[in-house]
């Protein structure tokens, strides 16, 4: 472990396959046995200290994250326990049974959504996914990619006013309430197959939140395509599975996923955009066509009339590319 820094130096680390952060991940060997190495200089509150915290406190409450072995913030990496090679994601482009792999992770996800959370603590998870933060997200689909395609800013200001105008009432049409533990970003890439249970990763911008938000992740997942049967067969179990939580409230469960599916997906164009236009990332542009489709499917639901008429008008069909 002496040598990691002079190792990342001289790029004598193996490379693993990152994400959307600032993070960079590496595989190392120590005595015979592999740990991933996770180096970050930028934003290291989030994305190695908060990391770090998320991670144990998911542990303690018997949730499957990987181990951390050694945080070192000032020197700007830790090392944590290496889950393997295999994400969800690979599990399920092979596999003929989907809805049976996709049963497990959503007995995984019931089971993160019943951590009680006590709100007056000052405990790891204490912030509230408020009105505030779900503006700030959507906001990224008008900074990064309606800028793109409208060269007036005083037009993308006007179409990101009227916008935001009907997001506040459709917010504020959400019914259940901010009262339970929130991934954030929970998708079949941030969940490994270990030792026959579900580990998570990349939690690190969890928060208390509707528990509608991380099935909206999860179905709705832009980077991987299922059918409308499928993402219907999930929702049916999750509902099996929560059947105390939603009793008769099933349909208005199902707007709440729309409009956080809706939201989602305004925030992934957006960040996706980011990602290729100021992180050099043009990968991430391939998804934006399917995170459209998604959207299209979701902006059906009455509640998105009038949202619909104003994305119509400054951004029509042929120019959501």
């Amino acid at each position: 472990m002496l040598n990691i820094l002079e190792d990342l130096k001289n790029n004598k680390l193996k490379k693993v396959a990152g994400d959307a952060s600032f993070r960079k991940f590496y595989r190392i060997k120590i005595k015979n046995k592999n740990y991933i190495l996770v180096h970050c200089q930028k934003q290291k509150n989030n994305n190695l200290f908060r990391y770090a915290k998320i991670n144990n406190f998911l542990r303690k409450k018997k949730l499957l994250t990987p181990k951390l072995y050694k945080l070192n913030i000032k020197s700007n990496y830790m090392i944590m326990q290496d889950f393997g090679f295999k994400t969800y994601y690979d599990v399920l482009k092979k596999s003929n049974k989907k809805l049976e792999i996709y049963k497990k992770i959503i007995s995984c996800l019931t089971q993160i959504q019943s951590i009680k959370i006590n709100l007056k603590s000052k405990s790891t998870i204490n912030q509230v996914y408020s009105k505030k933060i779900l503006f700030r997200e959507s906001n990224l689909f008008f900074e990064w990619y309606v800028s793109k395609y409208i060269k007036d800013k005083k037009i993308v200001k006007i179409f990101q006013s009227k916008i935001n105008k009907i997001l506040s009432k459709i917010f504020s049409k959400i019914f259940f309430p901010n009262n339970c533990f929130v991934h954030r970003d929970f998708h079949v890439s941030n969940l490994m197959p270990v030792h026959n249970k579900v580990g998570i990763i990349d939690s690190q911008d969890s928060l208390i939140g509707n528990p509608a938000y991380d099935v909206a992740s999860l179905v709705d997942d832009v980077r991987i395509k299922t059918s409308p049967q499928l993402k219907n067969q999930i929702l049916k179990y999750y509902f099996s599975k929560c059947k105390n939580l939603f009793k008769q409230n099933e349909k208005l469960f199902r707007n709440d996923f729309d409009i956080f599916a809706v939201q989602r997906g305004l925030k992934i164009i957006g960040i996706f955009t980011r990602l290729h236009v100021r992180d050099k990332k043009p990968g991430y542009l391939s998804y934006i066509p399917y995170a459209w489709k998604l959207l299209h499917s979701r902006l059906t639901n009455p509640l998105f009339k009038e949202l619909n008429v104003v994305l119509n008008r400054y951004l029509p069909v042929h120019k959501r590319k």
